[in-house]
């Protein structure tokens, strides 16, 4: 298992140069630069001179490439933002980060919880009126993307009814043992963009889940469990259950990096100060280092989970720990 970890990791070297270099190139193909979003059209040209000179935009694409990594692997240097004048990527990203990890982390649970059990259930009690009208649920769910069932969470809860805030995020510190100390948003500024956030995936969940246990349950080794005297409940808590997760645990870490990058629109919807909301500033005003920073970062975070998804199969199935070892 270790060699198959460090093959992993290995691999993910490459990945994560070829993600930064596309990337590069790929904010440097917008139709503005950095210095004409700061300037603006009445700049003299000595004027344009001078910052694409300040940032090192003057040199060749390489060139600049290559400086670029040469200061993450050498220095762990990201750049400064050109709009906050010296303000280092990764201090930004170390402020902005944990809230939208926090909120991709409980659009996750929220997924899981509901449609996990849902998507079991639908299984067990197959082709009944529960199982059709949680699969049309489903359908109209996957239907409809967070930008659109965000501002109608927003209209109907937070405008209509009143019971939730519109936007914004507040937070409270929380120090245990008088020595952790970490940050939590309050409850009612988080529930409308979990739910945004998380329905979609919470019926993809549910989806998969049905498709998966339906496929365990028509197995020899159930049919086999039930003629031995367990009841279809038993068989399918004690033996089915467990088995029908696998494919199940791959969806759901594709899953959280699906979040954290679709947290981008409902940050920006709901005004939370996260990564996403500030890369959609970033883009607005061609701030290439904060945006290649936060890529990197969510690539990375993509082949972490990735990682660990697999690493769980092991934990799970002792047949591909086997295969590990092989």
């Amino acid at each position: 298992m270790l060699a198959y970890l460090l093959r992993r990791l290995a691999w993910a070297i490459p990945t994560l140069l070829a993600v930064s270099f596309l990337v590069f190139i790929a904010v440097r193909l917008a139709p503005s630069s950095p210095v004409e979003a700061k300037l603006g059209e009445k700049a003299t040209p000595e004027q344009r001179e001078q910052l694409l000179h300040h940032y090192g935009l003057d040199q060749p694409l390489l060139v600049q490439y290559f400086r670029y990594i040469g200061n993450i692997v050498l220095h762990g240097d990201f750049g400064e933002s050109y709009v906050e004048e010296g303000r280092p990527v990764t201090q930004n990203i170390k402020e902005r980060f944990p809230v939208t990890a926090c909120l991709a982390i409980t659009a996750l649970l929220f997924a899981a919880l509901l449609g996990l059990p849902a998507g079991a259930l639908a299984a067990y009690y197959h082709n009944s009126w529960f199982d059709r009208a949680l699969m049309a649920i489903v359908v109209a769910l996957v239907s409809v993307p967070s930008i659109v069932l965000g501002p109608l969470l927003i209209y109907f809860i937070a405008v209509q009814l009143r019971w939730l805030p519109v936007s914004g995020w507040e937070s409270v510190d929380v120090t245990l043992a008088n020595a952790i100390r970490f940050t939590l948003p309050l409850p009612r500024y988080l529930v409308l963009p979990t739910i945004a956030l998380g329905a979609r995936s919470a019926a993809l969940l549910a989806r998969f889940m049905r498709a998966s246990l339906l496929e365990t349950l028509r197995q020899d080794y159930v049919r086999t469990a039930i003629a031995k005297g367990l009841t279809r409940a038993q068989a399918v808590r004690r033996h089915a259950l467990k088995n029908a997760f696998l494919p199940v645990l791959t969806v759901l870490g594709t899953n959280f990096g699906a979040l954290l990058t679709g947290s981008f629109v409902v940050e920006t919807m709901f005004q939370i100060p996260g990564i996403g909301y500030d890369s959609i500033n970033s883009i607005s005003t061609r701030d290439y280092p904060v945006i290649q920073g936060i890529a990197l970062l969510v690539a990375s975070i993509y082949l972490l989970v990735n990682l660990g998804v697999d690493l769980l199969y092991g934990v799970i199935d002792p047949r591909i720990r086997q295969e590990a070892k092989a």
